[in-house]
């Protein structure tokens, strides 16, 4: 049973690292998704999973290493050979500065259908008596003229839906092919966590474009507890 979920964004320059004097630009960014992790931390969960958006799907131990070395800077979260993909990367990079551990990383295709996410869902909900998720979800990559996909027009309502979502606890059907014509790379992973059921109560952190890509961070908590940062 999913009794806790954070939902954070993956651009490398999440990493202070990567970003380098920059790096402040997205210090409000980091403090959300902490806030976010506190909820997996206080769920008294029986297990962390994380799930994030690839070009294909697969399951990596809770022992897989992440790496950011194409990103610029050999950043690496876990020992051993960096064998997770980038959002699934940041996200173990988010759980070791929390002190965290998961006991399993689920990559799921990019264009995936809506049906294989949300049985990916179900099943992981159903991995553990009390489950808590950390997904790594980017919004629209088309919401300026400089962003990555440049401008289009579906964008900024389609983040605003997402965003929207992530408030009520609630992910909607996503289309696959509007979310690849918009840059949505975090589709998939909401999606998985759509499919995990429950009742959860819903909270936007923090929800802004700096550099023309959606990201969000979101918890959701059961409705009887009382999130903390």
């Amino acid at each position: 049973m999913l009794v806790a979920a954070a939902v954070c964004p993956h651009p490398p320059l999440l990493l202070p690292e990567l970003a380098g004097a920059a790096a402040v630009e997205l210090d409000d960014l980091r403090a959300a998704c902490a806030a976010a992790l506190g909820a997996l931390r206080d769920a008294g969960a029986d297990t962390i999973v994380v799930v994030g958006g690839a070009d294909r799907t697969a399951t990596y131990g809770a022992d897989a290493a992440g790496g950011l070395a194409p990103w610029g800077v050999d950043v690496r979260s876990g020992e051993g050979e960096p064998v997770l993909p980038l959002s699934l990367s940041v996200g173990r990079w988010l759980l070791d500065r929390e002190h965290l551990t998961a006991s399993a990383f689920h990559a799921i295709s990019f264009d995936a259908p809506p049906a294989e996410c949300a049985a990916l869902g179900e099943r992981l909900a159903a991995t553990a008596g009390r489950v808590a998720m950390l997904v790594m979800a980017d919004g629209s990559a088309c919401l300026t003229e400089k962003s990555p996909g440049y401008l289009d027009s579906r964008a900024e309502p389609y983040n605003r839906a997402i965003a929207l979502a992530l408030a009520r606890a609630e992910i909607p059907p996503l289309d696959p092919g509007e979310a690849a014509e918009l840059w949505v790379a975090g589709r998939a992973a909401l999606q998985v966590l759509g499919g995990c059921g429950g009742t959860l109560r819903g909270e936007l952190l923090y929800d802004d474009a700096p550099y023309g890509v959606g990201y969000f961070a979101a918890r959701w908590t059961e409705r009887t507890a009382s999130p903390t940062d």
